[in-house]
């Protein structure tokens, strides 16, 4: 599987271990930038395109990082065919429900807000898990529809 990834100056050198820790586990890893610390970078360069890598191929996924991961989430969601969800801590069932209902094929991680041992959990747990399909199927055709 291909994994796309992408952050402003915030997860940077998160990203840079995410990229790593990936990369060792097998998974063929894209990414998007940024590449060097710029406090002044803007992340909607960096995010929109891998929403748009991971929004046309539907056999790989995105990882994103942010201070909060709500811009990321909010840039890449205006990419047709993008669906990212926001992960900052708290109920690792947030996470899971992502890719179990939604289909999420974007997980955005707030870095200021989990450790990376937190976030290597998270992302192992979500690469897994599957989309449960049926009545959620219907739900997001419709979210392509507009």
């Amino acid at each position: 599987m291909i994994i796309h990834v992408a952050t402003d100056h915030a997860g940077l050198e998160l990203k840079d271990n995410i990229k790593m820790y990936l990369s060792e586990k097998g998974f063929d890893i894209v990414d998007h930038g940024a590449y060097e610390y710029d406090a002044l970078d803007d992340y909607p360069d960096f995010i929109f395109p891998c929403a748009k890598a991971v929004a046309n191929d539907s056999e790989s996924r995105g990882i994103i990082l942010g201070g909060s991961g709500q811009g990321e989430a909010m840039a890449a969601n205006r990419i047709k065919g993008a669906r990212a969800a926001v992960y900052y801590g708290s109920e690792r069932e947030i996470a899971r429900l992502s890719r179990e209902h939604n289909n999420a094929n974007i997980l955005s991680l707030g870095a200021r807000f989990i450790s990376e041992d937190e976030m290597f959990d998270i992302i192992d747990m979500w690469l897994v898990e599957p989309f449960a399909g049926d009545r959620h199927t219907r739900r997001i055709e419709k979210l392509d529809q507009l």
